[in-house]
């Protein structure tokens, strides 16, 4: 990138600027983005918002608890009693933290955890795969809310071999009891002679809407995996196991919700 070499004022932005706080550049560094003297070469490049404000001087300073702070775009969590858990839910698991029906639920692999968690989103007892959980009620409902459209990943394994084209019918939308659904993507992953495995792209969580989509077009479901939400990805986080996301993903996960 080349250096921005316009004037430069020596005062520090006077509305993000707390008297009080912590040098900009410390908090930079402690949040893991390299030295102090990296983090200032990032905040002279242009590349540091606060508050929505780009700030180039090194003199501001900042409450890590309070103010937003984005780096090239993405935003930094600073507050360390936040935590967001990646969980590959298995079979047979309810999408909650209790069930009075006595089934296996969510708390089974993170009721030991000191923080209350919410989950986001919901996976019927008979799929699988990726479900998030965190701490942050704020992040949680921006992220289960249908206006921001969080795009969620599965991969179904179907009956039947599909048709050329299932997956233009499926982004054009499909009539179900509740309105229309349209897929944002549709790939076919593999085939035999009885089945097919296709990846389905949605923003939609209505319940039960990939087994019903599915239905519909005439391939049940007989497998269904959830691998990604928004920009996070199941990966090979194993059945039952959790992991704590990091910093950049956090990051991207709030960005993708408009904090």
């Amino acid at each position: 990138m080349t250096p921005d070499r316009r004037p430069r004022s020596t005062e520090p932005a006077v509305d993000v600027h707390d008297p009080e706080g912590v040098r900009l550049q410390k908090v930079l560094a402690q949040a893991g983005l390299g030295s102090r003297r990296a983090c200032e070469d990032l905040i002279t490049a242009g590349r540091v918002s606060v508050d929505g404000q780009i700030v180039l001087e090194l003199g501001v300073r900042v409450h890590p608890r309070e103010s937003v702070i984005h780096v090239d775009g993405l935003r930094l969590q600073l507050d360390q009693n936040v935590i967001t858990l990646a969980l590959n839910k298995p079979l047979g698991v309810v999408s909650t933290m209790h069930d009075p029906e006595g089934r296996p639920s969510l708390a089974e692999f993170v009721g030991n955890r000191e923080e209350r968690l919410f989950h986001v989103g919901r996976l019927d007892a008979d799929s699988e795969g990726l479900i998030l959980l965190t701490n942050d009620g704020d992040l949680a409902n921006r992220l289960s809310h249908p206006s921001h459209g969080v795009t969620k990943t599965y991969l179904a394994t179907v009956e039947g071999r599909v048709t050329q084209g299932l997956g233009a019918r499926l982004r054009k939308g499909v009539e179900l009891e509740d309105g229309v659904v349209a897929v944002d993507g549709f790939r076919l992953v593999d085939q035999t002679p009885q089945a097919s495995m296709v990846e389905l792209v949605l923003h939609e969580g209505r319940n039960r809407v990939v087994r019903r989509l599915m239905e519909e077009v005439g391939h049940p479901v007989t497998r269904l995996l959830r691998t990604q939400v928004g920009p996070i990805r199941l990966g090979d986080l194993r059945p039952g196991r959790t992991r704590v996301l990091g910093k950049a993903e956090v990051g991207s996960l709030m960005t993708s919700v408009g904090m």
